[in-house]
C-alpha cells in the first residue's frame, strides 16, 4: 500500500510541475480520487457486528422494548462468532445486476447528448430554446413512465416492468437513430423517456425487495453505478464518433443505445420475480423458494418470510394497489406523511442541485470558461466522467459501513461549496481577457468536484431511500410518485438551465444552485434518519418510532408550560 501511493505522490508532483492546460489539472484531480480511495481502504470494509447488525430505534420507544430481546439474541450470536461478516448472496448480486443494467439506458442518454447536441444544433440549424426543449424533453416524458410504473408493477410485477421499460426504450432509442428531422426526433425522445421512466422506479424497488438489509444499500445503489458507467460510455461514444461529419456522428451516438436495451430486455428473462411481490398476490410457495435462493440458510429464508406475510397482511391476495393512490395523497397517516415528505424532498434535491444540466450542459460551461476546441470540449467531459463513476464506486462501497445520513450530509455540503467556488470562478472568468489557464482549470476541478460530492451523496443514497423506506403496501406507488417528482425538476431544470444562465450567467446560476444545496443540506439533517443495518420492515418503525418522540416532545413541552 504505502509504495503505491509512494507512486501517486511522484505522478501527482510531476502534474503540478507541468500543469499548464485543464486536461493536466483535470487529471491531477482524478490522482487525487484515487488517492483519497487507497486511503479509505485502509478502513474495515465491514460494518461493527454489534452497531449495524441490530436495530436500534429512538430510545424509550415501545419498539426499543418489544425489540430488546432480539437485540440481546443477536449478540449472543454474534459472541459465539466474533468474525462473523456480511456476505453478498451470489444470486441476489446477479439479480441486481442485471435489474440495474436498465440504468445505462439514461446515463447514456445524459452523456451523449452533451456532445451530441452540439452537431444536432449544427446539422439540424436549431436554437438554444429548442436544445434546452430536446435535452429536457426526455426527462419531462419520463414523468409518464415513473407515474404510471407503480400500478404497473404492482399489477405485472416488478420483473416484466423492467422489461416492458428496456424494450419502450429500444423503441425511443431505434426512432432517434433513424430520425430525418426535429420533430421525429422529439418522438423519439418522447418515448425513450417513458422507458427511462419506468426503469428509474422499477430497478431500486426491485433490487431493494430482493436484497438482505446488511448490504442493501450497496445493492441498491447500483443503479446510480451504472446510470454513471451510461453516462461515461456516452462520453466515450461522444469522443470517438466527433470525427465523423455532424448528420451521422449524431445519429449514431443516439441509435447505437439500443444494443444495450437489448441484452437487458432479454437478460431480465433469467431473474426471480420479488418475493414481496408474489407474497401480497398470495404466491407463498413461490415466494419461499425465491427467498431460499437468496439468503444464506433456510432458517434465514423462513424468518424474511413471516417478516415479510405480516408485513403485507393489509393486502389481500388478489389486491392490486386499490385505494393506495388516496391514502398516500389524501389520507396519510402521520408516518406515512413524513416518509412522503422524506422520499420527495431527497428526490427534489437530487434534481434541483442542477446535477443533470451541469452534465447535460458541461461542453457549454467548459467552452464559455475558455476552452474552445470541440475535440477538447469533449475530452474534459470524460474526465469528468472518469471522476462522477470513481466517486460513485466509492460511495457503494461504503454505503452500509458508514450509514445513509452521514454520505447524505456530505455530498450536499461538498456540492454547497463546489458550486460556489465554480461560481466564483466562472464570475472572474467573465471580467478577464485573455481568460487565464489556471483560473479555467480551477472551474475545471471545481465542476469535477460537485459531480463527485453529488455521486458521494445524493446520487445512489436517492435510489437508495426511495425505495426503502416506504411499507410494503405503498413501496410502488410511493416510489413512483417521488421519482415522478425528480423526474419533472430534472426537465425543468434542464430546459431553463441554458436560458437563466443566459440572463444571469453561468457564474450566478452555479451561486443559485450552492444556495439550494445549502437548503438541501438543512432538509436532510432534518427530516432523514438514518436506515442503515434494517430491515424493509424495520424500517416502518423507525418512521413510527419518530412520530411518537415528536408526540412525545410536544406532550411534554405543553406540561412544562403548564407547570
Amino acid at each position: 500500500m504505502d509504495r503505491h501511493r509512494h507512486h501517486l505522490r511522484r505522478v501527482l508532483w510531476a502534474l503540478l510541475a507541468h500543469a499548464q492546460t485543464p486536461q493536466f489539472c483535470a487529471g491531477l484531480f482524478l490522482i487525487i480520487i484515487t488517492y483519497t480511495a487507497m486511503s479509505l481502504s485502509s478502513f474495515s470494509l465491514h460494518p461493527n457486528k454489534d452497531d449495524s447488525n441490530s436495530y436500534h430505534p429512538l430510545p424509550d420507544s415501545e419498539s426499543e422494548i418489544n425489540l430488546k430481546h432480539v437485540t440481546n439474541n443477536k449478540s449472543e450470536a454474534s459472541s459465539s462468532s466474533p468474525h462473523r461478516q456480511a456476505r453478498i448472496n451470489g444470486y441476489v448480486l446477479a439479480g441486481a445486476i442485471l435489474a440495474s443494467t436498465n440504468s445505462v439506458l439514461l446515463g447514456y442518454d445524459i452523456g451523449v447528448m452533451s456532445g451530441a447536441a452540439l452537431f444536432i444544433r449544427e446539422d439540424l440549424g436549431i436554437s438554444t430554446t429548442e436544445v434546452e426543449i430536446l435535452v429536457g424533453s426526455l426527462n419531462v416524458c419520463s414523468l409518464i413512465g415513473s407515474l404510471a410504473s407503480g400500478k404497473t408493477s404492482d399489477s405485472i410485477g416488478r420483473r416484466y416492468t423492467i422489461v416492458l421499460a428496456a424494450l419502450t426504450f429500444l423503441i425511443g432509442a431505434i426512432l432517434m437513430g433513424l430520425a430525418p428531422s426535429f420533430l421525429f426526433l422529439m418522438a423519439g425522445r418522447f418515448v425513450a423517456g417513458i422507458g427511462v421512466g419506468f426503469s428509474l422506479m422499477i430497478a431500486p424497488v426491485y433490487v431493494a425487495e430482493i436484497s438482505p438489509a446488511m448490504t442493501r444499500g450497496f445493492l441498491t445503489s447500483l443503479p446510480e453505478v451504472f446510470i454513471n458507467v451510461g453516462i461515461l460510455l456516452g462520453y466515450i461514444s461522444n469522443y470517438a464518433l466527433s470525427g465523423l461529419s455532424p448528420s451521422v456522428s449524431w445519429r449514431l451516438m443516439l441509435g447505437l443505445a439500443a444494443a444495450p436495451a437489448v441484452a437487458v430486455a432479454i437478460g431480465v428473462l433469467a431473474m426471480p420475480e420479488s418475493p414481496r411481490w408474489l407474497v401480497m398476490r398470495g404466491r407463498l410457495e413461490e415466494a419461499r423458494n425465491v427467498l431460499v435462493r437468496i439468503s444464506d440458510t433456510t432458517e434465514e429464508a423462513e424468518r424474511r418470510l413471516s417478516e415479510i406475510v405480516k408485513a403485507a397482511s393489509l393486502c389481500s391476495t388478489n389486491w392490486r394497489g386499490q385505494g393506495v393512490w388516496k391514502e398516500l395523497l389524501f389520507r396519510p397517516s402521520r408516518s406515512v406523511r413524513r416518509i412522503l415528505i422524506a422520499a420527495v424532498g431527497v428526490n427534489f434535491f437530487m434534481q434541483a442541485s442542477g446535477n443533470d444540466a451541469v452534465v447535460y450542459y458541461s461542453p457549454e460551461v467548459f467552452r464559455d470558461a475558455g476552452i474552445q476546441n470541440s475535440r477538447k470540449l469533449v475530452g474534459v467531459t470524460v474526465i469528468m466522467g472518469i471522476a462522477k463513476t470513481t466517486f460513485v464506486l466509492i460511495s457503494a462501497l461504503f454505503l452500509d459501513n458508514f450509514g445513509r445520513r452521514p454520505l447524505l450530509l456530505l455530498g450536499s455540503a461538498g456540492m454547497a461549496l463546489s458550486l460556489a467556488g465554480l461560481g466564483l470562478g466562472s464570475k472572474f472568468l467573465e471580467h478577464v481577457e485573455p481568460k487565464p489557464e489556471w483560473a479555467v482549470a480551477l472551474c475545471v476541478v471545481a465542476v469535477c468536484a460537485a459531480v463527485s460530492f453529488f455521486s458521494i451523496g445524493l446520487g445512489p443514497i436517492t435510489w437508495v431511500y426511495s425505495s426503502e423506506i416506504f411499507p410494503l403496501r405503498y413501496r410502488a406507488r410511493g416510489s413512483s410518485l417521488a421519482i415522478s417528482v425528480n423526474r419533472l425538476v430534472s426537465g425543468l431544470v434542464s430546459m431553463t438551465f441554458l436560458s437563466i444562465s443566459n440572463e444571469i450567467t453561468f457564474g450566478g446560476m452555479f451561486f443559485v444552485l450552492s444556495g439550494v444545496m445549502v437548503v438541501a443540506t438543512v432538509f436532510f439533517y432534518l427530516y432523514c434518519p438514518e436506515t442503515k443495518g434494517k430491515s424493509l420492515e424495520e424500517i416502518g418503525a423507525l418512521f413510527e418510532d419518530e412520530v411518537r418522540h415528536d408526540n412525545n416532545d410536544k406532550n411534554n413541552h405543553g406540561y412544562k408550560l403548564l407547570s
